[in-house]
């Protein structure tokens, strides 16, 4: 059963980190329902917000490789109704 999910990622050191972490992001292109990223160069850092659709798996998945990169802060919310 998909679920509807928010991701949202504070990347810290955003020129070290926003290649790879586009990189990823593109490599599970076909959950992604939208996305929203806004540059904060005063705080030095670029917060980004993915919603998605998908098996929750897919969706851990996703969330855990964006978690495992340096200086990348990452928070899911999933839905509770499945689809």
């Amino acid at each position: 059963m998909k679920r509807i999910a928010v991701i949202s990622a504070i990347l810290e050191n955003p020129q070290r980190t926003q290649e790879k972490f586009n990189t990823l992001v593109a490599g599970f292109k076909g959950l992604i329902k939208g996305r929203m990223g806004l540059p904060m160069p005063e705080h030095g850092a670029t917060v980004i917000v993915i919603i998605v659709a998908g098996e929750p798996d897919d969706i851990n998945n996703l969330t855990g490789k964006l978690g495992l990169l340096p200086d990348v802060q990452v928070k899911t919310s999933i839905s509770r109704k499945a689809f």
